[in-house]
């Protein structure tokens, strides 16, 4: 495999960044994870967008356009002869001495990645079974703390959460009034009579880009939606449920805190509309 760092293909092997660098010392960076399928990347611009966002938030005054990245994606994905594959596009800071408060300095690009299965109507799912998941005791931080909307390198409130799972494959957080907020790695939805439920992104919820891919599928279906703040409870006593992010696509949920749930008619009609979009868009 070949990794792409600072512009330039280099084996998986010898891929490294400096110890002085600010998204190894304090993870002062922003990525994002995109799956291509059939050579291109699932909704790129939306991807794109959140990650000028993070930088943003972050107050970087340098980093590439949109369209350099996407060509070093290109160019790893052909390096490695990936048409199915997993990509992380990681932007740091950069290296820079050992102070807190940061320098001008040229941003750090690093992009990986891996090979996946097939998507789309004739591919396969890259989970083998539906998932379950806890409500950990573990906070979401707070948006007035770091921007719930930046995916940033900071991931130890989500490690934290995963390290109170028991064989679960998902932690639920809540923010600090007690309300649902999202997976450590995913968007939360659910379905109550009839109408589709997930967190609103007025609360500290990042905004996922197959969350937002399947509320877009909502909408063509005529499903109703509601998004809002829920007591954790409202996903248990759900009559189906699913989790979202890029690489799981829709992954039905079937048990929270021991409460079984089914995978729904609503779930397999979502999850077949989400196939066939990738189908027709990438094959």
């Amino acid at each position: 495999m070949q990794y792409h760092v600072d512009g330039a293909l280099v084996d998986a092997d010898a891929a490294s960044v400096s110890v002085s660098d600010r998204g190894f010392r304090y993870g002062d960076a922003a990525f994002e994870t995109l799956r291509a399928y059939g050579g291109t990347v699932f909704r790129w611009d939306d991807h794109a967008a959140r990650l000028r966002n993070t930088l943003d938030a972050l107050g970087f005054e340098r980093y590439p356009d949109a369209a350099d990245i996407r060509a070093r994606v290109r160019e790893t994905l052909a390096a490695n002869d990936l048409a199915d594959a997993y990509v992380r596009v990681s932007v740091t800071r950069g290296a820079q001495p050992g102070a807190l408060t940061p320098g001008p300095a040229d941003p750090t690009v690093i992009v990986v990645t891996k090979p996946l299965p097939r998507g789309g109507t004739a591919g396969d799912d890259v989970w083998d079974a539906p998932a379950s998941a806890r409500v950990v005791e573990t906070r979401r931080v707070p948006d007035a703390a770091i921007p719930a909307a930046a995916k940033t390198h900071n991931y130890l409130n989500g490690i934290l959460a995963r390290n109170e799972l028991d064989g679960e494959d998902e932690a639920l957080l809540c923010d600090a009034d007690g309300r649902l907020a999202e997976g450590a790695t995913s968007n939360a939805f659910w379905v109550r009579d009839d109408t589709l439920h997930t967190p609103t992104l007025d609360g500290d919820v990042l905004p996922g880009v197959t969350r937002r891919a399947v509320l877009d599928l909502a909408a063509r279906e005529g499903i109703d939606v509601e998004t809002g703040t829920y007591d954790p409870a409202a996903l248990r006593r759900a009559d189906e449920a699913f989790l979202t992010n890029t690489t799981w696509e829709i992954r039905p949920l079937v048990d929270v805190d021991g409460t079984a749930l089914p995978v729904g008619p609503l779930t397999e009609r979502l999850a077949a509309r989400f196939d066939a979009a990738v189908e027709a868009a990438h094959y």
